[in-house]
């Protein structure tokens, strides 16, 4: 098999590491394409050790990962406690990328480090980044035409919860802003999976009124009068609504040509606010006028389904799990959720990873940055 992880739970970094590298070493041997490092909180001091290791014995072609407060192995998923996780893989060529992002004058963004000639023809892009510095959502636009087609996937690291708090792994070094990406050609297949985890209920409707991140109107309708029709199946007066975003949320369909649309169509963004005196509903992001939308809800029974509904009937090889941070036991009522269900749908293959505090995926063929999902790259061996 031409990819394999490890995890170790040990409490002293060097031990740790040398676990993790052991076992990766026996499984691939040396110098594999692509290495993935990924440490909870504890070890965060120490990744630059962690990383000089990973290059001096296994001497990978290209390195990426960060320090966040939750790693994935295969079958697990550690959060907070001390762990290091390290996949690796033979995945054929591929381009290392450290990106820079600046605001211009006109008060967009500047991306900088991007190759102008990559050399090949890119596969999916896997991409981890600091949030406090670089704006993953305007790069994935960038990116969408930059380089049409390509998905990125990866997230946002979870370590640092204040400016210059994470730490990101950019081949053999560390740095502290920015972001990381390898770029993997054709040398294997790629499949994405963006679980939202979220069951959409009543109609498809079409958003007849917005302002900025409000929708004022759907279908005709105040936006929150028509969320309650939607769950009580007869429209009563805003002011019983009583649900102030509590687990509900708006699906936009990003492909209006599809007949018979699924969960995994729809772009899940949170309801974070309502308006009784209007009936307007708050969205954490703009919601153009005349989209196609369905309510949607989030708890764990929907998202175990989501998921596993998504992975049915997939195969891989090896596999990188990015999970929200609000997700594992924080979420669900057991731990390793995720990682378990891609185990249980997958076989044993080796996967890697970590939590993130905001993910990447494509839904509908377009890229986008996520909250409480689980974002999964499949690789399969050509």
């Amino acid at each position: 098999m031409p990819f394999a992880a490890a995890l170790s739970e040990h409490p002293v970094t060097s031990l740790a590491t040398g676990e993790v590298i052991g076992s990766v070493l026996e499984s691939i041997g040396e110098r594999p394409d692509l290495a993935v490092v990924t440490v909870t909180r504890p070890h965060l001091g120490a990744l630059e050790d962690v990383v000089a290791a990973v290059d001096a014995v296994l001497h990978p072609l290209a390195m990426v990962g960060c320090a966040s407060d939750g790693v994935v192995g295969t079958g697990r998923e550690v959060e907070e406690s001390p762990a290091v996780s390290l996949w690796a893989g033979r995945v054929g060529p591929l381009v290392t990328v450290t990106l820079r992002a600046s605001r211009t004058a006109e008060d967009d963004w500047e991306f900088t480090g991007w190759p102008a000639d990559l050399r090949i023809r890119p596969s999916a892009v896997v991409l981890f980044a600091d949030a406090f510095t670089f704006p993953a959502d305007r790069f994935v636009d960038w990116l969408a035409a930059v380089a049409p087609g390509v998905p990125v996937i990866g997230g946002n690291a979870a370590a640092g919860r204040v400016p210059g708090g994470n730490r990101l792994v950019a081949g053999g070094r560390v740095v502290n802003e920015g972001a990381v990406a390898v770029v993997i050609g054709a040398g294997v297949e790629v499949d994405t999976v963006v679980s939202q985890g979220a069951r959409p209920y009543g109609q498809l409707l079409t958003v007849t009124g917005v302002e900025r991140n409000l929708v004022l109107e759907v279908a005709g309708t105040p936006a929150l009068e028509s969320l309650v029709g939607q769950i009580t199946g007869e429209l009563v007066p805003a002011e019983v609504a009583g649900l102030e975003a509590h687990g509900f949320h708006l699906g936009r369909l990003i492909d209006e040509r599809l007949v018979d649309p699924g969960a995994g169509d729809f772009l899940v963004r949170d309801v974070v606010g309502v308006d009784h005196a209007t009936g307007a509903i708050a969205v954490d992001d703009r919601v153009p006028l005349g989209s196609a939308v369905r309510f949607h809800l989030r708890d764990p029974g929907s998202a175990d389904a989501d998921l596993r509904s998504l992975l049915a009937g997939r195969r891989a090889d090896g596999a990188l799990l990015f999970t929200c941070s609000g997700r594992g036991t924080r979420f669900f009522d057991e731990a390793d959720h995720d990682a378990g269900v891609l185990s249980e749908l997958l076989g044993p293959v080796p996967v890697g990873g970590c939590s993130a505090a905001g993910e990447f995926g494509p839904v509908g063929g377009t890229g986008f940055v996520h909250r409480s999902t689980a974002s999964v790259a499949l690789f399969r061996d050509r």
